[in-house]
């Protein structure tokens, strides 16, 4: 809470244009200006980040979301650090719920990225290049946050609910969780998990963010890594090797296989029998 305190979490907007849904969430007024009371905020808080630790426990994409000016450096900062997809350029329409039209675009970023560096620029003239190094810088503005996202998020974090009202909207379309810092001025019902706090003040966004991508980071860590993976693959494949193919090793042989074919076939099956025979006396010493 004294993060809060020292980041101004705790101021909102100024009282007449406060949200009367925000009320239980609000302290008082000083200077005309709404109070947050962050008794309210931290458990609140608390929540949304342990819900972000799930979903990246489970492997799961959050889409960082924070266009305004004052929320861009922190959420590609914190985006980036915990590695997850982000959007802080002007959030276009249909992004979520056109995704299979965003992916062409994607893809056309990434045409124009090898294009570049493959020597196909040089093939081309002067203004073509610049032609093409538009367009690339255009799509990179727009998309290059989420030219790695090869799906659909399982959760959105946004700042702002009402700068960013139709990245909300598509997400309720499709049924996505949105975790979202509230101001005074907001509905905190419009989103899964509000976190009543300052989103203007920088130091307030900083805080957010940071923390976020802090709980993608634990998620992560927590999540079954891919050593154990491999060991239960393994395990799993290693059952039907315990049955003895080589039987079937000998007509191979007699079907046009070489003398070395049936050997080994034999050898194996003179192997699995000393084996087998060797496990009452192992289990004995053990």
């Amino acid at each position: 809470m004294r993060q809060m305190l020292e980041a101004g979490v705790h101021f909102g907007h100024q009282t007449r244009y406060w949200n009367p849904k925000m009320g239980p969430y609000i302290f008082g007024a000083r200077g005309k200006i709404h109070i947050i009371n962050l008794e309210k905020t931290v458990p609140l808080f608390n929540d949304a980040m342990n819900f972000l630790s799930k979903i990246a426990q489970k492997r799961g994409v959050v889409l960082f979301v924070g266009t305004k000016r004052s929320a861009r450096d922190a959420i590609k900062d914190e985006a980036e650090r915990c590695g997850m997809p982000f959007m802080t350029q002007r959030w276009l329409g249909g992004t979520l719920t056109n995704f299979a039209t965003v992916k062409k675009s994607v893809s056309r970023l990434k045409e124009l990225e090898s294009a570049e560096t493959d020597g196909t620029f040089q093939k081309l003239v002067k203004h073509e290049v610049l032609g093409l190094r538009r367009e690339r810088d255009k799509l990179e503005a727009s998309l290059g946050g989420i030219k790695d996202m090869n799906r659909l998020p399982d959760a959105l974090f946004v700042i702002d609910i009402g700068h960013e009202d139709i990245a909300i909207k598509e997400a309720k379309t499709l049924g996505i969780p949105v975790v979202a810092v509230v101001d005074t001025n907001y509905d905190p019902a419009l989103v899964d998990y509000a976190i009543p706090g300052n989103d203007d003040a920088i130091r307030a966004v900083q805080l957010y963010a940071r923390a976020a991508a802090d709980a993608v980071l634990e998620g992560k860590a927590a999540a079954p890594n891919a050593a154990s993976v491999g060991e239960e693959d393994f395990a799993e494949g290693a059952k039907p090797a315990r049955k003895a193919p080589a039987k079937k090793a000998a007509p191979a042989a007699a079907a046009g296989g070489t003398a070395s074919d049936a050997a080994e076939g034999e050898a194996a099956v003179q192997a699995d029998a000393e084996a087998a025979a060797a496990t009452p006396g192992d289990a004995t010493e053990a």
